[in-house]
């Protein structure tokens, strides 16, 4: 596995070459990966101690063992292979195989994926997992977009998203009232930030930190693992509970890649694939408690907020995006499944 960790410090030399070379014989893998006969190469934009990048690790290892060596996964974290929106066209174009990404990119492909990305959605991470990993469910919306060469293989939980500000503590929507609020670049979340009282602003992660520090932001909405490993408690020091959003992720494939696996090989890919879903929603917990006590000795404020005020504010956001049968079909079935 020593290989995979060290990703993130490949040259741009070598990813060119990587992205030339053919993901059958190894790859350029090393380590235990480099032993498979055929090791397919995944894009993720965190770090290695994230708790998808450990579940995809671990969902590698039991790959080359159940298949006897013939297919494994070389993880490249911290967007050694670019930006999530860079590597779905690499994805699309074959340079690459896997990646993980973001649920609302996949708005940009087909609108509809918007119905799975609405505020106030999910009642746990358990429903938001049982129904993005039903076929039944979400089958129609994911064949959608094989036509742009993209195949979902599996949604996997991306933590519970909060507000926070460099400003104050934001307990109601009038306290967002003017803050320029960081969101994820989609219609859908400009919508809601501006429906929670502030104003949603598009802008690549990376650029975050400065641009609160500098006061062309007033702060964010993400999870407790972002917020602490970028270090943005350092610049915006009030996190509230908002919880608006269960932002999805998605592991994706080229439909290429995943044709060409044999019956037995997509049929052991996909029972691990399951398995690896609900050991990352176990290490997000664990991963969720390490996150906040790291920001809070580094001078966090973590407060609670009247949810239901957010929770109406934002529910016409929910009739405007059920547009389409297929949306109104999901959006049923999820109200469904809770418990």
């Amino acid at each position: 596995m020593q290989g995979r960790r060290k990703l993130g410090m490949i040259s741009a030399a070598a990813i060119a070459t990587l992205a030339l070379a053919s993901c059958s014989g190894g790859g350029g893998g090393e380590g235990d990966s480099g032993s498979a006969e055929t090791t397919f190469r995944v894009a993720f934009n965190q770090n290695i101690d994230h708790p998808q990048a450990q579940a995809l690790l671990e969902l590698s290892d039991q790959l080359q063992e159940r298949t006897d060596g013939k297919y494994a996964l070389e993880l490249y974290t911290d967007e050694t292979l670019g930006d999530q929106a860079s590597t779905i066209e690499q994805v699309q174009s074959g340079t690459i195989d896997f990646a993980m990404v973001a649920g609302s990119l996949l708005e940009n492909f087909e609108s509809d994926f918007s119905v799975v990305n609405l505020p106030y959605l999910y009642e746990s991470p358990e429903h938001q997992m049982s129904v993005l990993n039903d076929r039944e469910i979400m089958g129609d919306l994911y064949d959608s977009v094989l036509e742009d060469s993209i195949k979902v293989v599996a949604g996997y939980h991306g933590g519970v998203r909060n507000v926070y500000s460099s400003v104050g503590p934001v307990e109601t929507p009038a306290d967002l009232a003017g803050q320029k609020i960081r969101v994820i670049g989609s219609d859908t979340n400009v919508r809601m930030m501006e429906l929670m009282g502030g104003v949603g602003t598009p802008m690549g992660q990376g650029e975050v930190y400065t641009a609160i520090q500098s006061g062309v932001l007033d702060g964010g909405e993400n999870n407790e693992l972002i917020y602490s490993s970028l270090s943005h408690a350092e610049i915006a020091g009030f996190y509230s509970y908002t919880q608006h959003l269960m932002m999805p992720d998605y592991l994706i494939a080229s439909p290429t890649v995943w044709d060409g696996l044999d019956a037995d090989a997509q049929s052991i890919f996909q029972e691990l694939l399951d398995q690896s879903v609900q050991t990352e929603l176990e290490l997000f917990a664990t991963a969720v408690d390490d996150a906040k006590a790291s920001a809070e000795e580094a001078g966090a404020v973590f407060n609670e907020v009247d949810v239901d005020v957010f929770r109406e504010a934002v529910l016409p956001l929910h009739e405007e995006r059920l547009t389409t049968d297929r949306t109104q079909t999901i959006y049923d079935a999820i109200e469904a499944a809770r418990s």
